[in-house]
């Protein structure tokens, strides 16, 4: 069997290293970081934030896979709605419930959604514009876009009955989703997988087998030489917060007057912070022509709003704008078949979160790793079927 070569460490690369050992493969995995994840990191230390992915969708299909080979782990569920304490922000005030317009928009079944129509249009149609308007912001939080309205009718839509479905989908790994990435890691090593950290590869290996590029698209393009590597991404300022914990505070405050997400992360899992203290992350979609400062300010009045006192009680802080890094978005007339493809040719085939897999944040970045390790092995097969004339020929 032929090697297997995986650049980069995330959760794709990860997924395809597991996935073409497990199919017999020789497998080598390279990753230019001194540790696994990607995106998927869980920072050390007393406050366990998250990089990339927070929560895993028990409907999708990574889930079972995980599950499958006891990578899962402990997960929390979301809170109770009783305990919960959801807070939407609407006409500048903190409000417990959504407008009814958002739910009713919710309820269509993202098959009656377009492709070729931008989301705000539609939802107009469903349920007049001040719904459309509140439901595109609430989408903020699982696009990472400044203005989700303008995105595929169809691609906004199947997100929005998903973060909205009940039960929730949405799950938490305990720890982090670091502790995924932990145990994916022992999975691949069981395996025989080659795993060498600290180890940037800066130009295609010379090929003994098919390579699998599991890196951000810009990487890629640079890795591959190949331009046309692009897709429209989000760009969101992140403040992470640890404060002294108060009771009352709310476990969410989505900002239905302009995309932003505010989120208790201990609320559910105490462990990610220290005894007494609340880990927040707020999430504020960036437009172009907006600054990180301009994303903090939003943050932090939103955080006035729903979580008074948070300056006096703040014991950690910090910022950071994530440009290009939080997955694909698909503009109207286009879906994830019109994403850069997976098989690149001559036995090069790219995974990651901007490429042409479907799914739900990480889940394109799952489905694309298998399909890379299907290509490959079917091209690995193929190989070994050729005569030597067919070689020469070729």
């Amino acid at each position: 069997m032929q090697e297997i070569t995986v650049v980069g460490g995330g959760f794709a690369g990860l997924t395809a290293a597991i996935t073409a050992a497990e199919s017999g493969a020789r497998v080598a995995l390279y990753e230019a970081h001194h540790t696994l994840g990607g995106r998927a990191r869980t920072a050390e230390g007393p406050y366990r934030t998250n990089e990339g992915p927070h929560a895993l969708y028990n409907r999708g299909p990574h889930w079972t896979w995980l599950k499958q080979r006891g990578l899962l782990g402990p997960m929390a569920a979301l809170p109770p709605l009783e305990g919960a304490r959801f807070r939407f922000r609407r006409g500048g005030a903190l409000r417990r419930t959504p407008p009814l317009a958002l739910l009713r928009i919710a309820r269509r079944r993202a098959e009656d959604a377009p492709v070729d129509t931008d989301f705000m249009t539609w939802a107009t149609g469903v349920a007049g514009e001040s719904g459309a308007r509140a439901a595109a912001h609430f989408m903020g939080v699982a696009l990472f876009h400044h203005d989700p309205g303008s995105l595929s009718a169809a691609f906004v839509q199947e997100r929005l009955r998903r973060t909205t479905a009940l039960p929730p989908e949405a799950h938490y790994p305990r720890g982090g989703w670091g502790q995924v990435i932990e145990r994916m890691a022992a999975r691949a090593w069981d395996l025989g997988v080659r795993i060498e950290t600290t180890s940037r590869v800066d130009a295609l290996p010379e090929r003994h087998g098919p390579v699998i590029v599991a890196t951000s698209l810009d990487a890629a393009r640079r890795l591959i030489g190949d331009d046309t590597l692009r897709w429209p991404s989000g760009r969101t300022t992140l403040v992470d917060l640890a404060l002294r914990a108060r009771h009352g505070d709310p476990f969410v405050v989505s900002d239905l007057d302009a995309p932003g997400w505010l989120e208790r992360f201990t609320a559910q899992d105490p462990s990610l912070a220290p005894k007494g203290q609340s880990l927040i992350q707020g999430q504020l979609p960036t437009a172009p022509d907006e600054s990180r400062a301009d994303g903090v300010a939003r943050a932090e009045a939103l955080l006035d709003l729903g979580f008074p006192g948070w300056r006096e009680r703040t014991v950690w802080r910090r910022e950071a704008l994530a440009n290009g890094r939080t997955g694909a978005v698909d503009l109207p007339g286009t879906t994830w078949r019109d994403r850069p493809a997976i098989d690149r040719g001559d036995g090069v085939y790219l995974a990651g979160d901007q490429v042409a897999a479907p799914g739900l944040l990480c889940e394109v970045a799952f489905n694309s790793g298998i399909e890379a390790v299907s290509l490959a092995l079917r091209d690995i097969k193929y190989a070994g079927t050729r005569t030597p004339l067919d070689l020469k020929q070729s």
